[in-house]
Formats: C-alpha cells, structure tokens, sequence
C-alpha cells in the first residue's frame, strides 16, 4: 500500500488551494463546486467513497471535504482510510443531528463538521479557517523544537516523535499539541482551544475540542486514560503538564 503522507508546503504567489469534495448528491456536489471555484479554489469532486480514495491520490487536496452519508462505502470507512495515508484537513459534512455520530466523525479523524442543511457561504469561511490555521504555522516565531521527556515536536518539520517513533497527527491534533506545548502550566478554557484549533465558533461547541484531546491522547500518552501530557483541569479546560519538560527542552 502506498502510504501518503500530507505535508502543508507554503503556498506560493498565486497558487490556488486544492479541494476535494466528496457527496453522492450531485445538487450539493455543484453549489459547494460553483462557491469554492468563486473563491479561487481549485476543486475536485467524487461520488462515491472508492472513487474519492482514488481521487486523493491523483489530486493530492489540501482540505477534503467529505459527507459521511455515502453509498457503498460510507463516509466514516472513507476517513478512516485516508487518515491511515494521509493527515491532509479533513471536514465532514453531516444531515446527522446526533451528537454522538459528530463525535464519532471527529474521533476517527476528522478536523470539524458542518451540518446539512448549510449556508454555502458558512462553509467556504470555514474552509478557509481551516487553511489559515495550517499556514499559520509556518508564521509563528518561537524555538524550531520543543522536548518533552520522551516526546518530541519539530515545529520545522510540523511532526511529532515519541520515543523516536513519528507519531501522525492531523492538522487539527498538531495545531492543539503546539499551541499547549508553548505554555507549560497555563490552563486554557475550551473556547480558547476552539478558537485556535478551528479559526472560529460557527456551530462547533466544547465537544470538538474534546474529541481532538482524547485522539491526541491515544497518539502520544503512555495510558490515554491517565495522562502526562495533556492533562483535564476541570471545571476549567486542558493544560500542557509543566512537569514534563525535559532538560533538553529549548523552551
């Protein structure tokens, strides 16, 4: 099997952003098409879950946007696989109103959601603040690593290693490990982790943010249930554990 790996690379002048859309409903499949190539984006679209796999490899997106309702292989099967390739931003589209499948949908990968029915206006602001995120890391100014025990973040190379092993976090994960990881101790409240890591509140509430920690938690804790790292404050929010930092640490 072919194994893709998504790296963000800087976008250059005039370059135009690659979205692959993925539904079954050829009406949503030409609105979301028409809005995002007014919005000078390059777009690619699929109808189906096998022929979207084939599309990420020949397209090579920089944000897929993928309905979960798919025939044959469903929309959750389709994640699942591209993030075992690929951490390319992943936004799901959803008719669910069940909390719990949007959970689901965050926990097998994910970056955000967005509901049917949706303004396609809301959607292409909440693509862009997904990108914005991406290219933002390469703005930030700060040490180029930062060394946590037996945990690793390159913030040169956006990867993370632990124990050695690189560990493949999605944009949204990474985005949240390097945020916290910059400030040891400090407590931040769900809002704040909302805001950094999805660009913006839309229709997206405190349990996005919770899906992204326990999937972080899975990829670079020892016991996700009793963590060192990233670590609940309750009644309050996360924080990054001060008492991690190694000796090495360039913070």
């Amino acid at each position: 099997m072919v194994r893709l790996l998504y790296i963000q690379q800087e976008p250059e002048i005039g370059e135009k952003k690659r979205i692959l859309v993925i539904d079954d409903d050829p009406n949503i499949l030409d609105i979301v098409k028409s809005y995002l190539e007014k919005n000078n984006f390059a777009v690619r679209t699929a109808t189906d879950g096998n022929g979207a796999l084939v599309e990420v490899q020949r397209f090579n997106p920089n944000l897929i946007i993928l309905d979960l309702n798919l025939p044959g292989l469903n929309g959750e099967e389709v994640c699942q696989r591209i993030r075992k390739r690929s951490n390319v931003p992943i936004l799901m589209l959803t008719a669910k109103t069940d909390e719990v499948d949007r959970i689901i949908g965050l926990e097998i990968g994910a970056d955000d959601y967005v509901t049917k029915p949706f303004s396609p206006r809301e959607l292409v602001a909440r693509v862009r603040a997904i990108l914005r995120r991406v290219n933002l890391q390469f703005e930030e100014e700060g040490p180029s690593e930062l060394v946590f025990r037996d945990l690793k973040i390159d913030l040169v190379r956006h990867q993370a290693a632990k124990g050695g092993q690189i560990v493949e976090l999605t944009p949204s994960e990474f985005r949240l490990l390097i945020f916290m990881a910059r400030h040891p101790g400090r407590v931040y409240r769900r809002s704040q982790l909302l805001e950094e890591v999805v660009g913006s509140s839309f229709e997206a509430y405190d349990r996005v943010i919770d899906a992204h920690v326990k999937n972080l938690r899975k990829k670079i804790e020892d016991d996700p249930e009793n963590p060192c790292y990233v670590l609940t404050v309750w009644g309050l929010g996360y924080k990054f554990n001060e008492n991690a930092l190694s000796e090495n640490s360039q913070l």
